[in-house]
């Protein structure tokens, strides 16, 4: 099922019992964080704290704490369903590249008529606070070193001040003042772009920050989709209908019309802040460092609104499992573009941007390293600190059978290469921010083309009759064992 709003995506959590209602008082500064920590790490249900200290409004953390929680927040409660209905889509036309794959699904039948559409009024704009402020709301302070409170779920929506076109991200908040807030914008990230083209015109940008809505939406702002792909679009396909947006208040900057929030206000260029600390999805503090600044010019709310959350740090967190959905989404479309690739895993343990493993149909010499080279050309894949590939017959969704291969297939000076480029400016240990080198395994048995001049043993293994007969005789013992 598809959810229209945050508080129908609530409702259902309650129905089925994955929600749990806090009802004692808890503090944002910390005690909050701390639970949900516990909440997501135990595989433990949605949490609303109903009495968040110095704020009337209650907080929801742990809403996609599980992937099948996750999957269903999106509108796929059958994750092969979805990626199905996205195969389907795109060989409608197969695509050039990852880029012109997008544009495709753009294109394709029946996807036009799940573009955001605007409307006159939405629940999100109930409520116009005469004088904004953030103290009103329950903003988390998530971890002891922060550097103070963050919002750590916000839908931040931008437009390119030429071609227009829209971009939602997920960029964390430091909050500042009642008025003013950090915008973590990674110099590769589309807001960024976006920011300098208007510090190049030397005009203010409009920016508006929408918390909470259609949990669906909430995932397309964390999605790496390329520049110029409308977010509210991808929405709109994984729930299945449109999504109503709503013009801002001060602004001609659209926002979700269910949102539960909305900030409104302004960037301005070449104004810098010191940002940070903040205990990050490493699992380690991302270290202070100078960010543009968001001053708040209007807040708008429904009447009875919940401050949406979350909480990030060492895995597993709920960015895991919304990260495992791009995985299998994106799985797809990657494939477009290098049809040998069969499967992708990106650990939670590798925060995704560290580690990738990756098997694929070998049809010639050092076709392992043209993957890697391939993959580190794509986007945000251009981050990722480990490739390994492997055979098409490993599953690299077994961590223990990936290391299993990796251990016993590489001679390290033969199938390791390092290579320099752009790295997530979150990875500590780069020399310096943003760049620094990246590692390709090839765990693929090697060929005699490949200058392998040795047999390459056979794995271990039975007879087909062998492993019938044992699993016959096991069933037996099974069922004798439980019998007792």
């Amino acid at each position: 099922m598809a959810y229209d709003t945050l508080q129908e995506y609530v409702a259902d959590l309650e129905r089925r019992g994955e929600l749990v209602r806090i009802k004692e008082p808890l503090d944002p500064y910390l005690e909050i964080s701390a639970l949900a920590d516990l909440a997501v790490k135990a595989g433990g249900p949605a949490l609303l704290v109903e009495a968040p200290r110095g704020s009337q409004y209650p907080v929801l953390v742990n809403a996609f704490g599980t992937q099948e929680r996750a999957w269903r927040a999106v509108g796929g409660a059958d994750p092969q369903e979805v990626v199905a209905r996205l195969s389907a889509l795109l060989r409608l036309r197969p695509p050039a590249g990852l880029r012109e794959a997008f544009s495709t699904l753009a294109r394709a039948a029946g996807v036009a008529r799940l573009a955001p559409r605007r409307v006159a009024h939405g629940p999100c704009q109930e409520v116009v606070e005469p004088e904004p402020c953030l103290s009103s709301l329950p903003i988390l302070h998530c971890w002891p070193e922060d550097a103070g409170r963050f919002l750590t779920l916000p839908m931040v929506f931008s437009r390119h001040p030429e071609t227009g076109q829209r971009n939602v991200g997920m960029y964390r908040m430091q909050v500042y003042d009642e008025r003013t807030t950090g915008m973590h914008w990674h110099p590769h990230k589309v807001g960024a772009a976006h920011y300098r083209a208007y510090q190049a015109r030397g005009e203010r940008m409009p920016v508006a920050v929408a918390l909470g809505g259609d949990p669906a939406l909430i995932y397309s702002a964390t999605a790496p989709l390329p520049e110029g792909f409308d977010e509210m679009l991808l929405a709109g396909w994984l729930r299945g209908r449109r999504v109503e947006m709503v013009r801002c208040r001060t602004c001609e900057l659209e926002v979700p019309a269910g949102a539960e929030f909305v900030l409104e206000g302004y960037v301005e260029p070449g104004e810098l802040r010191v940002e940070g600390p903040f205990g990050d999805h490493t699992g380690y503090y991302s270290p202070p460092a100078p960010y543009p600044v968001f001053h708040l010019t209007c807040l708008t709310r429904r009447r009875q609104p919940i401050y949406p959350a979350t909480v990030v740090g060492r895995p597993p967190m709920e960015d895991c499992y919304l990260g495992k959905i791009t995985e299998r989404l994106f799985l797809p479309l990657l494939q477009l573009v290098l049809p040998e690739v069969v499967d992708l895993n990106l650990p939670v343990e590798g925060i995704f941007h560290n580690l990738a493993l990756v098997s694929i149909r070998k049809a010639y010499p050092g076709h392992a390293y043209q993957v890697m080279h391939a993959l580190w050309g794509m986007g945000q894949f251009a981050f990722t600190k480990v490739i390994a590939v492997f055979d098409q017959e490993v599953n690299v969704q077994d961590w223990g059978e990936a290391v299993w291969r990796l251990g016993n297939n590489i001679d390290p000076e033969r199938d390791v290469q390092v290579v320099r480029g752009p790295v997530d400016i979150l990875n500590h240990a780069a020399p310096q921010p943003g760049f620094g080198s990246k590692m390709g395994i090839d765990a693929t048995r090697k060929w005699p083309e490949e200058g392998f001049a040795r047999q390459w043993p056979a794995d271990v293994t039975t007879t087909a009759q062998a492993r019938e007969r044992a699993q016959q005789v096991w069933q037996g013992i099974l069922g004798q064992e439980a019998g007792r």
